[in-house]
């Protein structure tokens, strides 16, 4: 039999982008009993919960919460907006894009891959100009949907996503915006209303700090419009009578009660005006990204985004020389350290390792996290300039976090 939890002294170090690691205080209210989903607490829970995803989106608009994963999230987005041989268009930066898109041909959509061709596409943001060339040459306006990944969890990316909305407005088409922001949201801004999306879709484990089991789509006027015409089949998905019933906090279906308590806690955690609020969050997450990544140059490694206006704050992807195994250093480092980092996927799979700097962390968790990969490398043979532990280090300590968060964990 299978032991869940064998690290026999102190705590795994969780350092993949997602899952992330769930907090105490989210542990702690998930473990509060189990309510009638349709009594009068019940609906309390509901609102308090939506209304809080939507000021986590910054919108106004609708935020429908799924028992389900970011995947379905995916398919409800593009089933609630479109009809069987609809022609999409779709940029790839990675592999949750390509997997996005793999999705949407399972749906029997017409699909139009755009990016920039080889590995080189996935170390680089969505280019909006190619977008906006492309929409231009549809006159007849057959294109229904532009989707985007907004951060790219594979990769390291974190897109341009108000150029995008320029781009099609600059087009004149009438195209969908659908945006991919499942590992952005909560660490890095995302506007939904202000940013021009019609449908933002995300999911629980990621800056929310939850375990996997909820996702999101946030919906715009034009989505909701678009969605009453759209035939696509649906019904576990469908929109319209989530939308009707959340007006009172309730759902046509079983909701997923004790992860709406850890959510209605994480909006809490997320949104305290206290410890600053979303510009906390997101001056926090941006604060690690840039540490981690003194350390990785002082490595004498390769950032796997080679564009840094579009470094990620979630993550950062660490390409290792030709001929070093990736997964074998990282499970060295697994073995050795009880350290867990994001695998390299797809195009990139043995090529590079992820870490994560997301959610429930701070300077000395990733300084925990830096130190196993430097042990890590060095075991493994690979040759560093030189220290990026002591880089993190210099960075962090010259570099003071805006504010120090009161509440106990």
């Amino acid at each position: 039999m299978v032991t869940l939890d064998y690290h026999p002294t102190g705590r795994h170090f969780l350092a993949i982008p997602g899952p992330s690691p769930v907090p105490d205080r989210i542990l702690r209210a998930m473990s509060l009993p189990t309510i009638d989903h349709r009594g009068p607490e019940f609906g309390e829970l509901g609102l308090r919960v939506l209304r809080g995803m939507q000021k986590v989106f910054q919108t106004k608009q609708p935020v429908v919460i799924y028992p389900a994963s970011g995947t379905g999230a995916w398919e409800a987005a593009l089933a609630n907006t479109l009809s069987p041989g609809d022609h999409v268009l779709m940029y790839e930066t990675g592999h949750f894009a390509a997997l996005w898109i793999k999705l949407a041909n399972r749906l029997q959509l017409k699909t139009e891959v755009l990016g920039l061709p080889g590995i080189e596409g996935w170390r680089k943001g969505v280019q909006a100009q190619m977008i906006e060339e492309r929409l231009k040459k549809d006159t007849k306006h057959e294109i229904k949907a532009v989707c985007v990944v907004h951060n790219e969890t594979s990769t390291g990316v974190t897109s341009d996503i108000p150029a995008v909305r320029r781009a099609i407005d600059a087009a004149k088409h009438p195209a969908l915006l659908l945006v991919d922001t499942i590992s952005g949201l909560a660490c890095a801004d995302y506007r939904h209303d202000e940013w021009g999306a019609d449908v933002s879709i995300s999911g629980s484990q990621k800056g929310l700090m939850l375990p996997p089991g909820i996702s999101f789509n946030a919906v715009s006027p034009k989505a909701i419009e678009a969605s009453k015409a759209a035939k696509l089949p649906k019904s576990f998905w469908a929109w319209d009578e989530m939308i009707e019933m959340n007006k009172t906090g309730y759902f046509p279906y079983t909701p997923n009660t004790n992860l709406l308590y850890g959510l209605a806690e994480a909006c809490d955690m997320v949104l305290d005006p206290q410890h600053g609020g979303l510009p906390a969050v997101f001056a926090r997450h941006k604060r690690w990204g840039e540490g981690v990544r003194a350390a990785v140059k002082a490595w004498g490694l390769e950032i796997q985004c080679t564009d840094p206006s579009v470094y990620s704050p979630v993550l950062t992807g660490v390409m290792l020389p030709e001929g070093v195994d990736a997964d074998a250093v990282r499970r060295l480092i697994y073995e050795r350290f009880d350290l867990s980092l994001g695998m390299g996927l797809g195009k990139v799979k043995g090529r590079m390792f992820r870490i994560g700097h997301l959610g429930d962390c701070n300077d000395l968790t990733l300084m925990a996290a830096l130190s196993g990969c430097e042990m890590g490398l060095k075991l493994s043979g690979v040759k560093l300039a030189g220290s990026g532990v002591q880089a993190a280090m210099d960075f962090f300590a010259s570099h003071p976090a805006p504010a120090v968060m009161k509440k106990a964990a």
